[in-house]
């Protein structure tokens, strides 16, 4: 009987560490195919490995080729012989490696993703079962009964993580500013919140990156624009009331443009009115927005919604709920903006 339960040992050993694995990677599906994350933090490391390249491997979520891997390693596990047990130990062979470049990837980024972190290490553990049961020509329990325990252990791993993650609210730790924002954009199209301040030089370093990024995908994206004028920046109050005068007019995105591409000595009052000629605003209608009190309104109102968004600095981006605060490069918006666009 003894030695009975030592040749079961190992295939539940293999079945209990498939299930971890389906468990956290079935969570891990779940936060790349939601619109926000339900399980890892916003900011977190499962948020950092998820803009890598090594996210989306020909466009398919890394999670989901993962599940597709431990059920096609689970499965030879439940079959004897030996071209069974050398497939085992060549698909757990695989894994193995991808984890170790996973682990790796990490470690140089100086971050965590504690689920990914569970995958890898367990698909490491897997491989050395594996390559045991090859060594020692281990094969599984021919009790039906047993063998129907361990597919539905593995069945369960996969279901409930899924149905927990479908079921809860995405949104649940996405500021509500922002959760309003993309609320109202219509359906496949991504939310991009820019908190700005025109004269901030940071604000147009990113801007100068980020404009030809979105002529790129100009049909896909909504971008929102909350206005931020800094104290110590003597003119950006008058190129705030002077977007958003445009933006009611009909023209916010090219006097967007214009405001970041002038000089901020030139954002005086004269020198936004000039603007607002050259665009083809009417002037008389212009002058009477900008003196408008409900312009200041709306700017103390976006105002409002960067502070209730834990806004710290700018500028501060949404890609529908990734946060981007401060100056940023190339490489970083667009994968923040691919990221969202496959969330559509």
């Amino acid at each position: 009987m003894l030695v009975r339960g030592m040749k079961r040992l190992p295939f539940w050993l293999v079945l209990a560490l498939s299930a971890v694995a389906l468990a956290a990677s079935a969570v891990l599906l779940v936060d790349y195919v939601r619109p926000a994350p339900v399980f890892c933090g916003l900011n977190g490391g499962c948020g950092v490995v998820k803009q890598t390249a090594f996210a989306y491997p020909l466009g398919i979520p890394t999670p989901a080729i993962g599940i597709a891997g431990i059920l096609a390693l689970a499965l030879c596990a439940f079959v004897p012989g030996e071209r069974a047990r050398k497939a085992q130990a060549a698909l757990a062979g695989i894994g193995g490696l991808v984890a170790i470049s996973l682990l790796i990837v990490q470690a140089s980024m100086k971050t965590i993703c504690p689920y990914c972190a569970v995958v890898d290490t367990t698909m490491l553990l897997l491989a050395g079962l594996s390559i045991a049961r090859l060594v020692k020509g281990w094969d599984p329990p021919e009790r039906k009964a047993e063998l129907g325990g361990a597919i539905g252990l593995l069945s369960v791993a996969i279901a409930v993580p899924l149905a927990i993650g479908f079921a809860r609210n995405p949104f649940a730790e996405v500021p509500a500013p922002i959760v309003a924002e993309i609320q109202k954009t219509p359906r496949g199209k991504v939310t991009l919140v820019d908190f700005v301040d025109f004269e901030c030089p940071f604000c147009r370093a990113t801007h100068a990156k980020l404009a030809p990024l979105l002529a790129e995908h100009r049909d896909q994206v909504r971008v929102v624009r909350k206005n931020v004028p800094l104290r110590m920046h003597k003119h950006a109050l008058d190129a705030a009331r002077t977007a958003c005068c445009a933006e009611l007019m009909g023209h916010g995105d090219e006097m967007a443009e214009a405001l970041m591409s002038t000089s901020p000595a030139e954002l005086t009052p004269e020198g936004c009115e000039r603007l607002a000629a050259s665009h083809g605003l009417d002037v008389a209608k212009f002058r009477a927005c900008v003196a408008d009190p409900k312009t200041d309104d709306r700017i103390r109102a976006d105002r409002q919604a960067f502070d209730d968004s834990k806004g710290e600095g700018l500028p501060t981006l949404w890609f529908n709920t990734q946060k981007l605060e401060g100056e940023q490069d190339e490489a970083t918006l667009r994968s923040a903006l691919d990221s969202a666009l496959r969330t559509m």
